[in-house]
């Protein structure tokens, strides 16, 4: 009773509302005084103009407009997002304010909700306690992440998984030209975090799911054979599950690590809620990863940029650790983030696998329609899910998902001929693409736009929806009317006119296609040791030269497809063929790029040899 009692509770959040409840005059940062800044304006047209009432009030007629809007053009509303966005209230109808000093003191005021979170944008003060040297509420608030989660330690994140990423990476590299393994399809911020370290970078392959075409992530016997070829590495460092949702079983891969005495590190970002519901995949931690890096933000339910690193067993030197989150995290931490992440914590610890209910019955309503719409076809491993019971609870020997969980969620053996790399599918992650070849899936994304609905990203082939815990029937059902209306006779027209390019791309055949994720080389299973610096290449040593000429050159600049921003060619890296037939590829199919002095890629900067 008192565990359950202590996980009800939200320190964090409940002392920031004491500190708004005390209404103490604020002789500190930050310069809006609790939003004392903007609440005069208020006050001032209120007295002056009865209407403005209403400015303020967040239920205005055209967010109820837009909500009913389902079937018009996503520019529209884009356009009446903005009348009322731009101002803080809803300013069409100029002539209901009257006086124009009036109208002009609301357009600078925040709308109310805004003003009520300032209340509680504070700073470490007597009672806030502080991120860098916890001893009070956010103490408590991380231990009881570590409880939710399964960690023996757990620490709060205001930069996102960056933040996390860039810290563990200073940690084990703990001397210059330390030696990390690391799949090679990782997030960017990892990059950062070996220029930052210093590091030499052995890349690992990842494992390509071959019906799918997308990597997932190196097996067991790649980092093996690194493993022993680079004794003195410093730790292996992997991403799962990938953008789409995809993974495996990350357990041999620990042990081979922790037989070589070295730490597992897991980018988990797109992972938080995993191991804590039955139908999800297993996390990182319950298959013995060292330290976990997870964006609390993307599937659960904490402000952007907040996210945790979780942290276990004797192999992280925790007191490092600790400098280097205070070096790489903002020495003025945003307090309604870290609330955000003690609020997220406690729903899930109090109302456990219940918390996934309405968003899994979301995505269930989902596939049942999707099933009688043939055009468009559902990503799924061949085999089960990898389901764990939430942390905290014993986990059945040899549990399965069920034959009717199974017929549910449509899992066919014909999804892929071999199970090794791809056994777990996040099932909030719904990859779908066009089974006609009409469509590619940038422009199935523009087509869903302009319904209305917007994906997380796409590529070449494939369009992720991403649901959550926050999802509702309501959101599938109209997700399943924007696609009726893209498979019916009456989009056909409007369908071929925007993506003819994309059709004929897509019509080259599955042999070419590539995905923003699968940036690897297809000779060995490892690289050779990159080194990575932060000093910076001398523009006078380095050329353009056009793309297809680049062949062989080492490159001078980082080209980072975006999204899921996953480098696939580094500075100082060798070009090779079937890295510009990637890029090329990418290019002509619309992705963007992150990295690059030539937006188009029709050239790249590359070293003078």
């Amino acid at each position: 009773m008192e565990h359950k009692n202590k996980s009800s509770r939200a320190p964090l959040y409940e002392a920031l509302l004491a500190y708004r409840d005390s209404k103490q005059r604020s002789f500190h940062v930050p310069g809006h005084k609790n939003g004392q800044a903007y609440r005069h304006l208020l006050e001032q047209a209120e007295a002056g103009q009865s209407p403005a009432k209403d400015i303020v009030n967040e239920e205005n007629p055209h967010n109820r407009e837009i909500q009913n809007d389902g079937e018009k053009n996503v520019n529209q509303k884009v356009e009446r997002f903005s009348s009322v966005g731009e101002h803080g209230a809803d300013l069409e109808n100029g002539e209901q304010f009257g006086d124009e000093g009036v109208r002009s003191e609301i357009e600078l005021a925040p709308v109310r909700s805004f003003l009520e979170m300032m209340e509680m944008d504070v700073t470490e003060i007597t009672g806030t306690d502080d991120l860098h040297h916890p001893e009070g509420v956010i103490q408590e608030a991380q231990e009881l992440a570590a409880d939710c989660f399964g960690a023996e330690e757990s620490f709060f994140l205001v930069g996102g998984s960056t933040a996390g990423n860039l810290s563990l990476l200073l940690t084990v590299c703990d001397e210059p030209n330390s030696i990390v393994l690391v799949q090679r399809n990782v997030h960017k911020s990892v990059i950062h975090g070996l220029m930052l370290a210093g590091a030499r970078a052995v890349f690992l392959e990842p494992w390509v799911d071959p019906a799918s075409g997308l990597a997932v992530m190196p097996s067991v016997e790649t980092v093996q054979a690194a493993v022993q070829s680079y004794p003195e590495a410093k730790g292996v460092l992997v991403t799962l599950p990938n953008y789409y949702g995809m993974g495996a079983d990350l357990t041999p891969i620990a042990e081979v690590c922790h037989a070589a005495g070295i730490p597992l590190l897991v980018d988990e970002a797109h992972g938080a809620h995993y191991g804590q519901h039955p139908e999800l995949p297993v996390s990182a931690l319950s298959c013995g990863a060292d330290g976990v890096v997870q964006s609390t933000h993307k599937m659960l339910t904490a402000f952007t940029m907040g996210a945790m690193l979780h942290i276990q067993g004797p192999l992280l030197n925790r007191s490092l650790l600790r400098q280097r989150l205070a070096m790489v995290q903002s020495s003025s931490p945003s307090y309604p983030v870290m609330a955000s992440l003690d609020l997220s914590r406690r729903l899930l610890h109090v109302q456990g696998a219940n918390t996934f209910m309405a968003g899994l019955a979301a995505v269930n309503a989902f596939k049942r329609g999707l099933a009688e719409l043939p055009r468009f076809q559902l990503l799924q491993p061949a085999q089960p899910l990898q389901p764990e019971p939430p942390a905290g609870t014993a986990k059945p020997a040899g549990m399965s998902v069920s034959a009717a969980q199974q017929t549910r969620e449509g899992l066919t053996a014909a999804a892929m001929p071999s199970a090794a790399g791809y056994t777990a599918q996040d099932p909030f992650k719904a990859v779908i693409y066009d089974g006609a070849g009409v469509l590619s899936g940038y422009g199935l994304q523009q087509q869903l736009e302009a319904c209305g609905c917007v994906p997380e990203m796409s590529d070449e082939r494939y369009v992720v929806l991403l649901f959550s815990l926050g999802s509702t029937v309501q959101d599938a059902q109209h997700l399943l009317q924007a696609l009726h209306h893209i498979s019916s006779a009456d989009g056909h027209e409007q369908i071929q006119q925007s993506n003819a390019e994309s059709s004929l791309q897509l019509a080259k055949g599955s042999a070419h296609y590539i995905s923003t994720w699968n940036n690897l080389q297809e000779t060995t299973r490892y690289s050779e040791p990159i080194s990575f610096t932060l000093q910076p290449i001398v523009e006078t040593n380095t050329i353009n030269v056009p793309i297809e000429e680049s062949v062989g050159c080492r490159s001078a600049e980082m080209v980072v497809p975006y999204p899921p921003g996953i480098p696939l060619v580094y500075p100082g890296e060798r070009i090779s063929t079937s890295m510009v037939a990637r890029i090329q590829l990418l290019r002509d199919e619309g992705a963007k790029f992150h990295g690059v002095s030539d937006a188009s890629l029709q050239s790249l900067k590359v070293m003078k040899e």
